[in-house]
């Protein structure tokens, strides 16, 4: 997995061959306007593929004017549902409370590389916009036909087509779906609107899922029960590489109630109850060969060294050694990032109903399209006949791209021959989580006399590139990367995207080095950091962050607990200041306040943007304050929030 994003597997499932009739067949009544962007099918979805040429993103007009727009999309907390509503209801010209949006499910939603890498807005909005703009002119011209007026006299107004010059002359979107189906492109596709024009793109609008997730009513996938459905578990190991010599099952089957499941390696066991099917489980006796290994967090650092090459080429201009030679004061530094577990609050968890010729299974996912080849493979069936639904998603951050947990309900659903629902455990949703890689990046840089940064080299290592790249003025420069955040490489267990792959290493390795560069200079970092600086944007973000913070310059170590950071993430523009508190006697860090200033482009839902701002804070002040994974070769220590 990785969310580069949000972690895409190096196998990516074909598309599902699902035609546009039998989309129609399955969606039911209403106009659907099927659109392709000649110049969006090359968009590179989740690292992997694109979209298909014939790019599917649908919407429905049902009779009574509500819209329905289907994405192959998820939400999991960072508010999809809104914004990619607010953006068709922009283009549509239809109220945003029109729009009802269906999301990740692989039979009536387009396919779709995942949701992850920042992609849902920046790359999948621009073409439902444009659907919603091309299906607001094949209304127009509908329209036109039914009233009998030219349609350069109609404008689509709330879900109606318009007379300009009598307002009362109208007839709704509803009126014209009512008991049609229509499938019209047009040869020249329209301008989206400018941002001078919008109604609807950049309302502060509260999430409409917000009350039920708040009362409990929103049903995640552990929420859901099935007729005749079982509750599963599976045996497992205790370090990752361990592998399964021997188990007595006899116990654990003579428990009342329990069905125990061996394929293989594969043991699982399946109970009316989760209490009984755990009680079952504890059952079993097995023996675990252990690969040893001497692998563990106080020496994975010299471990990584060790697995260290020369690396791939970034970026790089100038010359280095020259950039040396005009240096005063020279920096060699290392910086380290361990091990992070994403905990989300809601752990794996799937529902598979698998019959002799298809399955259904509801899981908790960010790649519905993903999981549905995992099982597909899983259980040697075609991919059209497996159908993934993702109900919300109880946080993801990058930890769930892959399937395993329906890869495993599936399995047992067709050996107990009934709907089985698993649910990880903390526990399990630790040992197997795809964690953010342990990685380090050295730097080497020169100043010259008059404090500018005239050599840097910088050299990231199992954190990825991305973010590596330097954002300040530096003539002479060479950015290397060795391998990815993703894979197995020199780690014990699996590792992948965690919020920001690669750059929330790169970032803090490079942000520290300015930082001490700074001190070493004399001089205040934000003051260093625009002496350095020709970007605009990143000068603008800066200075307002400092504004809004109250920055007063001082030389570093100043000892007073302030602290910056800018950075520019995936054309987005940051800058951040924090104040902190020491207690000197237990070195206990106590975050005072936090101040960001983004700049990010056009804001489709500013309360939606500052929501994702003050998560990214909190989530950061976490891993950063409390956050670290113990292990002793493939043996996680850490299995809980405890710890």
């Amino acid at each position: 997995m990785n969310d580069d994003e949000t972690g895409e597997s190096s196998r990516e499932p074909a598309a599902p061959t699902l035609d546009r009739r039998d989309f129609l067949r399955l969606a039911g009544t209403g106009i659907f306007i099927l659109f392709s962007i000649d110049d969006l099918s090359s968009l590179e979805q989740g690292g992997q593929r694109s979209y298909p040429d014939d790019f599917n993103a649908y919407l429905s007009i049902a009779e009574d004017g509500r819209v329905t727009c289907y994405s192959g999309k998820i939400e999991m907390g960072q508010a999809n549902t809104t914004a990619l509503a607010q953006m068709l209801a922009e283009e549509l010209e239809v109220p945003f409370e029109a729009v009802e949006m269906v999301m990740g499910d692989t039979r009536l939603c387009p396919w779709d590389g995942g949701t992850n890498g920042s992609r849902s807005i920046k790359y999948f909005g621009p073409a439902l916009r444009a659907a919603g703009a091309e299906a607001r002119e094949v209304l127009i011209r509908l329209g036109a036909e039914r009233l009998k007026l030219p349609p350069a006299r109609l404008a689509a107004q709330a879900g109606f087509i318009v007379d300009r010059s009598d307002q009362a002359t109208r007839v709704a979107y509803g009126a014209l779906a009512r008991g049609q189906r229509i499938e019209r492109h047009l040869e020249t596709k329209p301008a989206l609107k400018s941002p001078g024009a919008f109604n609807v793109i950049g309302k502060p609008l509260s999430r409409g899922d917000g009350p039920g997730m708040v009362t409990g009513k929103t049903r995640f996938t552990g929420d859901i029960r099935l007729p005749g459905m079982l509750r599963g578990r599976v045996l497992r190991p205790p370090a990752h590489g361990a592998r399964l010599a021997s188990a007595d099952l006899s116990a654990a089957r003579a428990y009342a109630g329990a069905r125990v499941f061996q394929d293989g390696d594969f043991i699982g066991v399946v109970h009316p109850t989760s209490d009984g099917a755990a009680s079952a489980l504890a059952l079993i006796k097995a023996d675990f060969t252990v690969a040893p290994s001497l692998v563990n967090d106080g020496n994975i650092r010299e471990h990584l060294l060790a697995q260290a090459g020369q690396g791939r080429t970034v970026e790089q201009k100038g010359d280095l050694a020259q950039g040396l030679g005009l240096a005063s004061i020279r920096f060699d530094e290392t910086y380290f990032t361990p091990y992070i577990a994403h905990a989300p609050m809601e752990t794996h968890s799937a529902l598979a109903r698998v019959t002799a010729d298809e399955a259904t299974v509801w899981v908790s996912t960010q790649r519905p399209f993903g999981v549905q080849g995992e099982v597909a493979r899983a259980l040697g069936m075609p991919e059209d006949r497996v159908r993934v639904i993702t109900p919300p998603v109880g946080g993801g951050f990058g930890g769930k791209s892959a399937g395993p947990q329906a890869v495993e309900a599936a399995r047992l659903s067709r050996l107990a021959g009934a709907p089985v629902q698993v649910v990880w455990t903390r526990e399990e949703e630790f040992f197997y989580d795809t964690f953010r890689p342990a990685a380090y990046v050295t730097i080497q840089s020169g100043l010259d006399a008059a404090n500018r940064i005239v050599s840097w080299d910088f050299h990231t290592v199992f954190a990825g590139d991305r973010s590596s790249q330097m954002i300040y003025d530096v003539p002479h420069l060479r950015t290397l990367a060795t391998g990815s955040f993703g894979g197995g490489g020199p780690h014990p267990f699996p590792t992948g995207a965690w919020r920001g792959p690669g750059s929330n290493t790169n970032i803090f390795a490079r942000e520290s080095h300015i930082d001490i560069m700074a001190a070493r200079a004399g001089m205040d970092p934000v003051e260093f950091r625009l002496k350095n600086l020709s970007n605009p944007r990143l000068i603008r973000v800066l200075k307002a962050a400092a504004g809004r913070f109250g920055w007063t310059p001082a030389k570093g170590p100043s000892g007073r607990g302030h602290g910056a950071a800018l950075l520019d993430y995936l054309n987005t523009c940051v800058a951040a200041m924090a104040e902190i508190a020491v207690d000197k006697a237990s070195g206990q860090i106590r975050v005072k306040r936090v101040t960001v200033a983004q700049d990010l482009g056009q804001v489709v839902n500013p309360e939606g943007t500052r929501a994702q701002m003050e998560g990214c804070v909190v989530m950061g002040l976490s891993s950063v304050l409390t956050e670290e994974i113990h292990f002793d070769g493939g043996a996680v220590k850490d299995r809980s929030f405890d710890s």
